[in-house]
Order: structure tokens, then C-alpha cells, then sequence
């Protein structure tokens, strides 16, 4: 039986409530899977677009192949990973490569991911213009304090034309002159707060992770600018602990989110692009 719960972005209470509704503390390793007794998975998602196409799989996939899938949503991008470490979670689908490894790098955690499923673009907004070249010189920009994000952000804003020379760690901190050169003043807050910024009047852009954008019923096609999906590195994938490798559950479960199946639901929810396969 499919599951939900809504959890805030605070480590220690949302720990305590996952293990108060059944959490898989104790991790267990299933070797096989059988369709007359399907296994319960329980995985943390961000409810968009991840959560849903969970709930995809586990509405049309997932009993067939011997799982029943248990959908914890997730509002931030630090507890999925708090509690999949902590092992009330099995796995967790929300997060890309370049945050994935920042978050093993810097708090250690002995993660094990699988294939790229889907990308979401980031994008721009802009309540005050209607284009780019609007934005005036030491116009104000609200992007994300995550540091993976971030430079991902200003690749986007280099894209746009108004920076120049960003490298993959450039952040708002160390923008030189000639990387700045419109003297662009950058408001850095979390990645969930970003859309309060783009209603701030005296913010000129606001660059929105994408499950965000979901979120607030945006679409890519009212942003100022999209970042391109060709070679795009931001796939988001499934993780899990290092432990775990071999489990039946998260195998089985990483050849259904890979599956024509699957493919082809997102592409039909969301046909403008704002998700879109990753292969």
C-alpha cells in the first residue's frame, strides 16, 4: 500500500516522525521478489515531479514486479538524504549528480546512486521584465545558496549574456568584475524560498530549481531563460545506501523508473519540457 507524508525541512522532528510511521531502521537486504507477496520499499521523494511518477510506478508497475511502493515527500533537499542515511528511508529520488556528491564529499554519507531519469531545467522568472536584456545594470538576482546549484545558476545566467567566464565552481562570492561585468548584486536563500524573492518588487530575476517550479504552477515557457537539456549533467536519479546494493526492492525499482513505461508517462505529463527524459 502507497503511502504519503508531507515532511518540513527540519532534520531531527522529520526523523522522529519517519520512524514513528514505520521507517525501515533496521535495513534489510531482499534477495528476491515474488508478485503473489510483493516487498514494501519505502522511498522519499520531492512531490514534484519525483512523488508522482512514484506513484506511477507503483500504481502500474510495481505489483506486477513484486514491490509495494512506500512514498515519503519531502519539502527540502537536506532531510531525503538525513533520513535515507539514517535508514529510515530505502532510497531516495530527488537529487543529481553534482549535489549528490557534494552531499557524500561533505557529510560523508556512503551513498550509491543509479541512472539519470529525468531532468528538470532550471529556469529564470521575472515579475518586473519581459526579457533579459531589460534587466539594468546592478540589477538585483535571487539564486540558491546550494553551492552545487549555484553554479549551475550562474552557468544559466552566462548563457543568458550576463556574465561571462563562469567556471563549475563559480559561486556569487568570487564573481570577479569581468565575470560580472552589469555589477549584477546577488541575494542568496534557499532553494525553497526563491519563489517568496521572485514576488519581492525589487528583485529583477529569480533563478527556480525546477520540482519548484512544478510546485507553484510555473512553466518553463513564462521563463526569461531555460537552461538547454542537451548534455545537460542534472539528472536526477535513485540512491541508496552502500549497504543496500543488492537488495531485489531497489533493483527492481531502478529498472522500472528506467522502463518505456515510465519514458513515456513523463513525456506525456508533461509535454512542454519541464520534465523531460533523460534518455
Amino acid at each position: 500500500m502507497r503511502k504519503l507524508l508531507t515532511l518540513a525541512a527540519t532534520g531531527v522532528t522529520a526523523t522522529l516522525l519517519l520512524s514513528a510511521c514505520g521507517g525501515s531502521a533496521d535495513t534489510e537486504v531482499v534477495s528476491s521478489l515474488d508478485p503473489a507477496n510483493p516487498q514494501t520499499i519505502t522511498v522519499g521523494a520531492s512531490p514534484q515531479p519525483h512523488a508522482r511518477i512514484l506513484e506511477f510506478v507503483d500504481e502500474n508497475l510495481a505489483e506486477e514486479a513484486g514491490l509495494d511502493l512506500e512514498i515519503t515527500e519531502f519539502d527540502d533537499y537536506t532531510t531525503p538524504n538525513i533520513a535515507l542515511s539514517d535508514g529510515d528511508l530505502d532510497a531516495n529520488y530527488f537529487q543529481h549528480l553534482p549535489y549528490f556528491d557534494s552531499q557524500v564529499e561533505g557529510q560523508g554519507y556512503d551513498f550509491a546512486h543509479g541512472e539519470g531519469v529525468h531532468i528538470e531545467p532550471y529556469a529564470a522568472f521575472s515579475e518586473q521584465h519581459e526579457d533579459v536584456s531589460d534587466i539594468p545594470e546592478g540589477g538585483r538576482i535571487a539564486i540558491t545558496n546550494d553551492p552545487s546549484n549555484q553554479a549551475r545558476a550562474l552557468t544559466l545566467l552566462q548563457d543568458a549574456g550576463v556574465l561571462e567566464g563562469i567556471t563549475e565552481d563559480a559561486s556569487v562570492l568570487a564573481l570577479s568584475d569581468e565575470q560580472n561585468p552589469m555589477g549584477l548584486e546577488f541575494i542568496e536563500n534557499q532553494p525553497e524560498l526563491l519563489l517568496n524573492d521572485l514576488q519581492d518588487p525589487s528583485v529583477d530575476l529569480a533563478i527556480i530549481n525546477g520540482n519548484y517550479i512544478l510546485d507553484a504552477g510555473l512553466s518553463t515557457a513564462d521563463a526569461l531563460v531555460v537552461e538547454s537539456l542537451d548534455g545537460n549533467p542534472y539528472a536526477n536519479f535513485l540512491a541508496w545506501n552502500t549497504a543496500s546494493e543488492g537488495d531485489a526492492r531497489i533493483a527492481k525499482l531502478e529498472e522500472l523508473l528506467h522502463s518505456p513505461e515510465v519514458k513515456s508517462y513523463i513525456e506525456e505529463q508533461w509535454p512542454s519540457g519541464d520534465v523531460a527524459p533523460a534518455s
